[in-house]
């Protein structure tokens, strides 16, 4: 799977949220102020759907898009890629990363020591 860029990321988001839409509504769900150009979102749009990551339904001339990846999938592969680039494919060493380096709350300590809890038994 093949990664995406910041913005192509942005728009995917959208499509994952709205599950099928045309180029007009992800313009009008990007919070952006002037929106960017239609040309612009469309190119976006065609790209990702050369990248297999959305899939059409033609109207003539136009098109409505809907995601063939999940989110889900997605974030998977995204995982993947950083447990193997940056953390030697240790999910411990992911974890540590995140315990040592993010400002976790006391709730979000014991949530995930609750979850740890429950894969052992």
């Amino acid at each position: 799977m093949e990664e995406l860029t910041k913005t192509e990321e942005r728009i995917m988001q959208i499509f994952w949220k709205l599950k099928k839409a045309f180029v007009k509504d992800v313009i009008q769900e990007l919070p952006d102020d002037p929106k960017p150009p239609y040309n612009t979102i469309s190119s976006v749009v065609r790209i990702l759907s050369s990248k297999g990551y959305l899939d059409y339904k033609a109207y003539g001339k136009t098109h409505e898009y809907f995601p063939r990846i999940s989110k889900s999938e997605y974030r998977k592969a995204r995982i993947q890629s950083i447990l193997s680039g940056y953390f030697g494919n240790s999910p411990a060493s992911l974890v540590s990363h995140i315990v040592n380096e993010e400002k976790l709350s006391k709730d979000e300590i014991r949530q995930l020591k609750d979850l740890i809890q429950k894969m052992e038994e």
